[in-house]
C-alpha cells in the first residue's frame, strides 16, 4: 500500500485540494499536508497521525459505551411495551449503527479529512448544508452531549456515598460541580496532548468493559440457575403505535451514539484506509453483542416492572445481588461515562477545527465553554435535549449517507479504498426517514423546535459567512483581539498572522 505521506492527489479526482473554498479557488487542504508534523513545525496548523488500530477501536467502544446502556433500558422497554420487542430494538439499533458506520467508512476513506459529516456534506452538497450541520452540532449537540454524560458521571460518583439519592435536589449542586470538574479535566487533557487523550480513552475503556463483563457473567450464571421468568410471554403488551416505537429506537440509539466518532479524527489515523473500516467492523459488533447480553442480564435479576421504575438499572441490579460490593458498579459506570465524554470531546474538537479551517466558524469557538454553560439550567431540560439530540442527529445522519449515494452518481471514477454494498446506505436513509417522521407525528411541537433551530442557521450563514464582507470590520474587532490574547495565554494556536492563512 502506498505510504500516506507520499500521496498528493486529490482523492476525489485530479491533483488539487480535497475541498475548495466557496469562491472556487483551490486551497491545499490535503490530509497529508494537514497531518504532517513537519508542516506544523514550519508554521502550518494541522493534525498529526498518532492513532493506530487499537486506539481507533477504543475510541469507538469508549464513546459508544457511556451512560446509555446503564440508564436507557427503562425507556426502551417503556416505549416498546414488551421484553421481546425491547431485545429486538436493542439488536436492530446495533445493526443500524453498524450500517451507518460502514457507510461512513466509505466516505472516510474516500474523503480522508477530519470533521466527519461536515467534510462529507461540504464535498457532496456544498457549503450551506455543511454549515448547518456544524452550526447545530457545535452550538448544541456536542456540548449538550458532553454535559449530559458528565452529569451522569457526577450522579454515579456520589452513588456509593449517598446510595439511592442521586436524584435528590439538594445533591444536584455536588453533581454539577463534579460534572464541571470532569469537563475541565477532559478539556485540559485534550488540549495538552493527543496521546494523553487517546491513552486515557484506552484506560477508561478497560474500566467500562470490566463493568460490562461483570454484568454479562451475572446474566449467564442467572440463566444457568433458571431465572427466566421475565422471558415468558415475552411479546405480551407490545405497542402497535409506530411513533412510540420510534421513541424506543431513539433511546436505544442514544446508547449506541458515537459509532461515527472515529470519522472526526480521520486525519490523525496512521493508516486510515485500513484502520477506519477495521475499527468499525471490530468495535460496533462487539458493543452490540455486549448490549444485548447486558439487557438479558438485567432481565434475569429484575422483572420488567422493576426495570420500568429504575433510572439506573445496573445500580439496582448491583444492590440486589452484590451486597457490600455493590459500590463497584457505580464506580465503573462513572468511569464509563467519563470515557464516553472524553471520546465525544475528542471528536467534537476536530469538527470545530474542520469547520473553522473552511472559514465557517469563528475561531474563538475552538476555546469555547458551552458545555460548562449547559450545566447551569435545571436537569429536567436535559431530558428534552436528549430527544432534540436524537431528532437532529438522525436528520444529518440520513443526509450524510445520502451524500454517499450522490457521490456514487456524481463522481463514480473516484478511488474508494473501502466500498460498501449500495443496499446498506439505502437502508440507513430509509431508517433515518422513519426516525425523523415517526416521532414528529407523536411530538410535533418539540420536533418543530428542532427544525426551526437548524434552519435558523441559514441567516447566520448568509450574514457571517457567505456575505461577511458587508459586515463592518469593527463588529469583529473586539472578538478578534480577545481571541488573539487567549491564543497567547493558553498557547492553543500560532500567532494571528499565521493562523489567519488557515482559518480566514
Amino acid at each position: 500500500m502506498e505510504n500516506d505521506s507520499q500521496v498528493t492527489n486529490n482523492p476525489l479526482g485530479g491533483n488539487g485540494p480535497v475541498l475548495s473554498k466557496e469562491n472556487g479557488k483551490a486551497e491545499d487542504n490535503t490530509p497529508e499536508k494537514l497531518g504532517n508534523a513537519e508542516n506544523s513545525k514550519s508554521g502550518f496548523v494541522g493534525l498529526e497521525r498518532k492513532l493506530g488500530l487499537v486506539s481507533g477501536i477504543c475510541l469507538i467502544i469508549g464513546t459508544m459505551i457511556g451512560s446509555g446502556i446503564f440508564a436507557s433500558p427503562r425507556f426502551v422497554m417503556e416505549n416498546s411495551g414488551s421484553v421481546g420487542l425491547t431485545l429486538i430494538v436493542w439488536s436492530l439499533c446495533g445493526v443500524l449503527a453498524m450500517f451507518g458506520a460502514l457507510s461512513y467508512a466509505e466516505l472516510g476513506t474516500m474523503i480522508p479529512l477530519s470533521g466527519a459529516e461536515y467534510a462529507y456534506l461540504l464535498e457532496a452538497f456544498g457549503a450551506l448544508p455543511a454549515f448547518l450541520y456544524s452550526w447545530t452540532s457545535v452550538i448544541v449537540l456536542k456540548p449538550s452531549q458532553v454535559a449530559i454524560i458528565c452529569l451522569a458521571f457526577g450522579a454515579y460518583v456520589i452513588e456509593p456515598i449517598f446510595a439511592g439519592c442521586g436524584d435528590r435536589a439538594d445533591l444536584q449542586p455536588i453533581v454539577k460541580l463534579l460534572a464541571a470538574l470532569a469537563i475541565g479535566i477532559i478539556l485540559f487533557v485534550n488540549c495538552a496532548s493527543v496521546k494523553w487523550a487517546s491513552r486515557m480513552q484506552i484506560v477508561f475503556t478497560v474500566f467500562k468493559m470490566v463493568a460490562i463483563v461483570m454484568l454479562i457473567i451475572t446474566g449467564i450464571v442467572r440463566l444457568g440457575q433458571g431465572f427466566t421468568e421475565s422471558f415468558e410471554n415475552s411479546f405480551s403488551g407490545t405497542t402497535n403505535r409506530i411513533g412510540i416505537i420510534g421513541f424506543a429506537f431513539y433511546n436505544g440509539l442514544w446508547a449506541y451514539d458515537g459509532w461515527n466518532n472515529l470519522n472526526y479524527v480521520t486525519e490523525e489515523l496512521k493508516n486510515p484506509r485500513r484502520d477506519l473500516p477495521w475499527s468499525i467492523m471490530i468495535g460496533i459488533p462487539l458493543v452490540t453483542v455486549c448490549y444485548v447480553l447486558v439487557n438479558i442480564a438485567y432481565l434475569t435479576v429484575l422483572s420488567p416492572a422493576e426495570i420500568l421504575t429504575s433510572s439506573a438499572v445496573a445500580v439496582t441490579l448491583a444492590d440486589r445481588l452484590y451486597g457490600v460490593m455493590a459500590w463497584v458498579i457505580p464506580i465503573f459506570v462513572a468511569s464509563s461515562t467519563f470515557g464516553a465524554a472524553n471520546g465525544s470531546a475528542f471528536g467534537g474538537g476536530r469538527l470545530v477545527f474542520a469547520a473553522a479551517r473552511e472559514g465557517h466558524l469563528p475561531k474563538f469557538l475552538a476555546m469555547s465553554i458551552i458545555a460548562w454553560i449547559m450545566l447551569l439550567p435545571d436537569s429536567s431540560s436535559f431530558e428534552t435535549l436528549i430527544n432534540y439530540f436524537s431528532f437532529a442527529a438522525w436528520v444529518f445522519y440520513g443526509v450524510t449517507v445520502s451524500a454517499l449515494i450522490w457521490l456514487r452518481y456524481k463522481k463514480p471514477q473516484v478511488e474508494r479504498p473501502y466500498r460498501v454494498p449500495i443496499v446498506i446506505p439505502l437502508i440507513v436513509v430509509l431508517a433515518s426517514i422513519y426516525l425523523v417522521i415517526a416521532p414528529f407525528y407523536e411530538a410535533p411541537l418539540e420536533s418543530l423546535y428542532c427544525v426551526v433551530f437548524i434552519l435558523a442557521g441559514i441567516p447566520f450563514y448568509l450574514i457571517f459567512v457567505r456575505f461577511n464582507h458587508v459586515v463592518p470590520k469593527w463588529f469583529f474587532s473586539g472578538i478578534a483581539k480577545g481571541t488573539y490574547q487567549l491564543q497567547k495565554v493558553l498557547d492553543v494556536a500560532l500567532p494571528e498572522s499565521e493562523t489567519e492563512m488557515i482559518l480566514s
